[in-house]
């Protein structure tokens, strides 16, 4: 196996764990290598800093991170946050109702105080976003870790 260290378009750092570097290559052009944070397809590999020592095995160099166990790197390290708070997160977000595309109306329904207050969740595109901005409509936007199913 060959570690590569590697980067989305957003500036996540994770490893992925090859056969080869075909093997990275062609799972990338497919479309399978993605960011565990965001699921961005954007990846590239980065100048590790790890260096080869005998029987083909990998050391980290002076005070660089030792290789994650498994095949890629889990989407918490990715994220950078503990185990317990990304599970607390996820808990707080199931617990919110999910409207999907009717989020920009429901959120201004709250806002315009027509219905009872209450969290949602749900998409909105970007020009939506905006629309909902302007208005003063006050939301955030959820990271694909904290919304994706992790069953």
């Amino acid at each position: 196996m060959i570690v590569f260290d590697l980067r989305c378009e957003h500036g996540h750092a994770f490893e992925g764990w090859f056969d080869s570097t075909g093997a990275f290559d062609g799972q990338k052009a497919r479309g399978l290598v993605t960011c565990p944070a965001c699921e961005s397809p954007a990846v590239t590999r980065v100048p590790s800093a790890k260096v080869s020592v005998s029987r083909g095995t990998t050391r980290p160099a002076s005070g660089a991170k030792a290789p994650v166990a498994g095949a890629t790197a889990t989407a918490e390290l990715a994220a950078g946050l503990p185990p317990e708070l990304l599970a607390k997160l996820r808990e707080i977000v199931r617990a919110t109702e999910d409207v999907g595309p009717r989020f920009p109306e429901e959120a201004r329904r709250i806002h315009y105080q027509e219905v009872p207050r209450r969290s949602i969740r749900g998409q909105a595109t970007p020009e939506q976003a905006a629309a909902l901005i302007d208005e003063g409509v006050e939301f955030a936007s959820l990271p694909p870790i904290l919304t994706r199913d992790e069953h």
